[in-house]
């Protein structure tokens, strides 16, 4: 298990190293000066240069590359050409916006997608396992924020449950929070959870051909306790695999959900600092959420060696 570990690890410090230099490369490539945006049209040439400077712009690329992979190591992701805020500031704030509203989607799609996979495998062919399926096929359809946009409608607007958007933040209490980030998490929850109630369906029906599930209807275990016993742990690795994907995109892809509720988060500081060419807020940004998704990744390769001993024997 060591050596399985300390491979993967390994892989995660290459993956980290390759994406600084794409994003750094991606990001410096793009057209525009942020010292002409920042000053304007009309600013003198003298003020650009100094402000130029004072951003650290007059430097080789190489330069400012190393300076940002070395800062970002020691925590300092450097400050805000728009806002002259430390960055490590900006993301930490909207960080407790989108790590809880990806956990609260992570957790409804997780509880929706279990029990309907099981349930539709266990039916397969019958009129569950069809009406489950059906209704997975309109979730993976309909676009999240065509759904995000209903919710608000039936649930803020008509209902008057919840309110239409903003954050109510953390210092109202757990549960002023959690509720204005319900909506947002239910309407990034249940695609995902279609997605997953397919995999694990597949995954269980696939399992169930197997000759140790014969074995164990034959030591006298009823379906269900062979499913439950010996079925959903051999199904788990593909389920592992669409779990970390979707944590990954829960995280990094929510900026149209947050651009739709008006949620302060990571997802919503891309858009903002894109539009006002704020380069080193873009870089940080989404290099925190390569890094979150390389980590999750790292974390669903130990989590297959604990379900599946058999990979660890091959290492």
């Amino acid at each position: 298990m060591l050596r399985y570990t300390f491979k993967r690890l390994l892989s995660l410090l290459i993956s980290l190293a390759i994406a600084s230099l794409v994003i750094f490369m991606v990001i410096e490539v793009a057209p525009g000066d942020p010292a002409s945006f920042m000053l304007g049209i009309n600013a003198q040439e003298d003020t650009l240069a100094a402000l130029r400077a004072e951003l650290g712009l007059d430097q080789s690329k190489l330069q400012r590359y190393l300076g940002w992979v070395g800062g970002m190591v020691q925590g300092d992701f450097g400050t805000s050409y728009q806002y002259r805020t430390p960055v490590s500031q900006m993301i930490a704030d909207r960080l407790w916006v989108s790590l809880p509203l990806a956990l609260y989607a992570l957790a409804l799609s997780t509880l929706i997608a279990f029990p309907a996979g099981i349930y539709a495998a266990s039916r397969r062919g019958k009129a569950g396992d069809i009406g489950v399926m059906g209704a997975t096929q309109i979730g993976v359809a309909i676009p999240n924020f065509w759904f995000a946009m209903m919710l608000v409608l039936i649930f803020a607007i008509n209902l008057r449950w919840f309110s239409a958007g903003g954050f109510a933040g953390w210092d109202k209490g757990a549960f002023a929070a959690l509720k204005s980030l319900t909506l947002p998490a239910i309407a990034l929850a249940l695609p995902q959870a279609a997605i997953l109630a397919r995999v694990m369906r597949s995954a269980l029906l696939d399992v169930l051909g197997e000759d140790f599930m014969r074995t164990a209807r034959a030591k006298g275990l009823t379906k269900g306790q062979a499913l439950r016993r010996h079925g959903l742990r051999n199904a788990m690795i593909p389920v592992l695999t669409i779990l970390g994907l979707q944590f990954s995109f829960l995280l990094a892809g929510g900026i149209i959900i947050e651009q739709v509720f008006y949620l302060p988060g990571l997802g919503r500081l891309i858009f903002q600092s894109i539009s006002a060419r704020d380069l080193i807020v873009v870089e940080s940004v989404t290099m925190l959420l390569v890094f979150a998704v390389i980590v999750v990744n790292f974390a669903v390769d130990l989590a297959y060696a604990a379900v599946d001993p058999r990979l660890r024997a091959r290492t």
